[in-house]
């Protein structure tokens, strides 16, 4: 098995892996940083296996809205829970940030495995569940970010985030300074000028995606 999918398919063999994925009929894509990989709808039941690259799920509302409502990276899955969820008038498109591979297969074979009852299917099936349950803590930190009242107080908390899930007061933003205003849902231009702000007040420094926090 590839390391790009320890997560989704941690525990199955290499071999294991080829045959249910052959079972499944998947097919693999490859996309370029700003593609649409696909777009979501009531009748979509696609899911698919990032293998490399990374990639938002983007919310449209009928306004015109944009929000990044996740963000992906190698060895995760996207629509599991969108398959046969009842959408609304918004369109849910998934977009690729860097250049990604994917594989994308029907929903209903995991919830439906072949005649064969193959344990890898099983495998399967407790890996997405895991998933599910770390992009519900991914939401409660995004609830989290969202619930503070100022711009500031988003990035600070986004920041804050970010830094003690990788370690260090420094790191790379998963998506452009743009995108991130779309995920903290605040105006791109405020939200560069309080980012300014934050720098001369020396909270923080940035260059491109790269931001240090400098708060004790």
């Amino acid at each position: 098995m590839e390391d790009s999918y320890k997560d989704v398919l941690q525990g199955i063999s290499s071999s294991c892996c080829h045959d249910m994925m052959e079972c499944f009929g998947a097919r693999e894509r490859h996309y370029n940083a700003g593609d649409v990989i696909c777009e979501y709808n009531q009748h979509s039941t696609l899911v698919g296996i990032l293998k490399s690259g990374s990639a938002s799920l983007i919310r449209i509302d009928v306004y015109g809205v944009r929000t990044i409502l996740e963000t992906m990276e190698s060895g995760e899955m996207f629509g599991e829970a969108l398959a046969f969820s009842g959408l609304s008038e918004d369109s849910i498109t998934v977009v690729c940030n860097k250049a990604a591979s994917i594989l994308f297969f029907e929903y209903s074979h995991i919830l439906h495995p072949c005649g064969n009852s193959c344990a890898h299917h099983t495998a399967l099936l407790e890996n997405v569940f895991r998933l599910m349950s770390r992009k519900s803590m991914a939401l409660s930190e995004r609830i989290e970010v969202l619930s503070r009242r100022t711009i500031r107080d988003k990035l600070l908390c986004y920041f804050s985030l970010q830094s003690t899930r990788g370690g260090s007061n420094t790191f790379d933003l998963p998506f452009s300074i743009s995108a991130l205003a779309d995920y903290i849902c605040s105006d791109r231009s405020a939200m560069m000028r309080e980012m300014k702000n934050m720098r001369q007040n020396g909270l923080i420094d940035a260059d491109g995606r790269k931001i240090t926090l400098l708060l004790d």
